[in-house]
């Protein structure tokens, strides 16, 4: 029997509920808060007990950038409160936490909101994806993730350290550095991808098996999984590229252009590991039927050596009265020649005619 998958929790409210409901899974973990507060000679990280903790930074004479980062969604009371103090819409609070959501950008009078997929390798090599929410305001960047753990610490440190434009550039900047280190996340993982295809190709032509095909069809559905993050992940770059709120400065344009194109690179590779996915089932299919169609010439060449054997001993074991054969001397041994010498001739012709070689070119006979 087929082991079933265990039922999820479902993150969506019910038909006919309030619009903005939120809904909180309960295997969602409990949020952890941590704030990233900077200029260009200031810097502050700090984990938060609480939202109202940030507030001060909010509003700080520093002019400094502040980067909160939510990690868990399990707690509706603390995004609640993010929401009042942020002044966040309802329905993009319900966006964040009934996930999966499509990659979009959505624009508000004081913020932009953009989703966005990010993959990450399991150590199994299994694909994971998540979904991570982002606010863009003037002077600062609210981000939330489903569950602990991302491939956003290069900008952490790079803030730590000082190196780079980031601390020297405003929210902008960094939400696009946000977007640009998730979308090239997406490099590694296909190139796992690629490498388990590279290895599928030669094992499903060595020795195809049940439990390949299996590897081959979850091989599909991650990749389709990929393609569902990154494909309209394109589509909201470029809506950021083309943004007139003013909240994107035209000098980050031309870094999330840069950011667009990479996304399109990350397109033509999916799809073409999607070929090779699809095709990995055509060449297993015919390595099965090449496999069945060896089994079947050796049981038919056996049968074809065991037709005349059959029908020499079935004219010798009838019995008549008047066999001549039956009292002569030598008739067992003459039978058991004749048989062996049927038997080896068949062998040498079929030999000959390249039937018991595998990969073997048929004579000028056998193409005739």
């Amino acid at each position: 029997m087929s082991k079933r998958h265990p039922k999820r929790q479902s993150r969506r409210p019910s038909p006919g509920s309030s619009p903005g409901s939120l809904v909180i899974s309960l295997d969602a973990p409990k949020p952890v808060i941590r704030v990233l507060d900077f200029a260009p000679s200031h810097f502050v990280e700090k984990t938060l007990a609480s939202p109202r903790e940030v507030v001060p930074y909010l509003h700080d004479s520093t002019h400094s950038v502040t980067w909160v980062d939510v990690q868990g969604l399990g707690e509706k009371e603390v995004l609640e409160e993010f929401g009042q103090i942020f002044k966040l819409h309802r329905l993009a609070l319900a966006d964040v936490v009934n996930t999966p959501q499509r990659p979009k950008v959505e624009s508000y009078d004081s913020h932009l909101f953009v989703i966005t997929r990010m993959v990450m390798l399991k150590k199994s090599g299994d694909v994971q994806t998540e979904q991570v929410s982002i606010f863009i305001g003037k002077s600062f960047v609210l981000t939330f993730q489903e569950t602990y753990g991302d491939c956003l610490d290069p900008i952490r440190e790079r803030i730590r350290k000082g190196t780079g434009v980031v601390r020297s550039s405003g929210a902008d900047y960094l939400a696009y550095a946000i977007l640009d280190a998730i979308t090239d996340q997406y490099f590694p993982v296909i190139e796992s991808m690629g490498e388990r295809i590279e290895d599928l190709e030669d094992e499903v032509v060595e020795s195809p098996s049940p439990s390949i095909l299996q590897r081959i069809y979850a091989l599909k559905r991650e990749l389709l999984s990929v393609r569902r993050g990154i494909w309209p992940q394109r589509d909201a770059i470029n809506s950021l590229v083309r943004d007139e709120s003013g909240l994107i400065g035209r000098d980050v344009h031309i870094y999330l252009r840069d950011c667009y194109d990479h996304a399109v690179q990350l397109i033509d590779v999916i799809e073409t590991l999607r070929e090779l996915a699809g095709g990995l089932l055509d060449v297993y299919l015919s390595s099965i039927a090449n496999r069945t169609n060896e089994v079947m010439k050796v049981l038919t060449v056996m049968a074809s050596i065991f037709i005349p054997l059959t029908f020499v001993v079935g004219v010798y074991g009838m019995n008549f009265e008047h066999m001549p054969e039956l009292r002569w001397k030598f008739g067992y041994l003459a039978v058991w020649v004749l048989m062996i010498l049927v038997s080896v001739g068949l062998l040498a012709f079929f030999w000959r005619r390249g039937w018991l070689r595998s990969n073997a070119k048929p004579d000028s006979d056998a193409r005739r």
